[in-house]
């Protein structure tokens, strides 16, 4: 990936405007945003809910089950964490206990979660469109999740 700006869009379909724009951060962690964008590029986000939001914290998608318990069928990812503070708009993957199980779930932060820096990966910062994660339905899980409508990177 060369020099150049790469974004990872999430249309959420909240009307006019639903777009969410993430600058993507491969000078953090080159192996995540190649991810990403693979599995972007693949349509694997689109459809796929926030299936865990919580107020003051975080909003997670990225798994085709809606579960929380699932991931695409390529292999987990090994941890890049790094000094990245975790921040509202801090776009970062979620894993299981094991550092080096990351694979195709992310969370974007509400909110100040500094108690997560250097121990998940994060891969990206929201530019634009933050308001329309912050109007996600809440729950873990939400009654009617909100979703992913289309994703793209370019």
């Amino acid at each position: 990936m060369a020099a150049e700006k790469l974004t990872f869009t999430l249309d959420t379909g909240n009307g006019e405007g639903g777009d969410v724009v993430i600058k993507l951060r491969p000078d953090l962690a080159p192996n995540h945003v190649e991810r990403i964008a693979e599995l972007a590029g693949e349509g694997f986000y689109d459809g796929v809910v926030f299936h865990r939001v919580i107020p003051g914290f975080m909003a997670q998608g990225g798994d085709p089950t809606g579960t929380g318990m699932s991931g695409s069928d390529k292999p987990d990812l090994a941890q890049e964490f790094n000094a990245e503070p975790h921040v509202r708009g801090t776009c970062s993957m979620a894993r299981t206990q094991d550092p080096n199980s990351a694979n195709s779930q992310f969370f974007i932060c509400f909110d100040d979660a500094r108690f997560l820096d250097r121990q998940y990966t994060v891969w990206g910062e929201v530019e634009s469109g933050m308001e329309h994660i912050d109007a996600l339905p809440k729950g873990e899980p939400p009654r009617e999740p909100g979703k992913i409508v289309k994703a793209v990177v370019s």
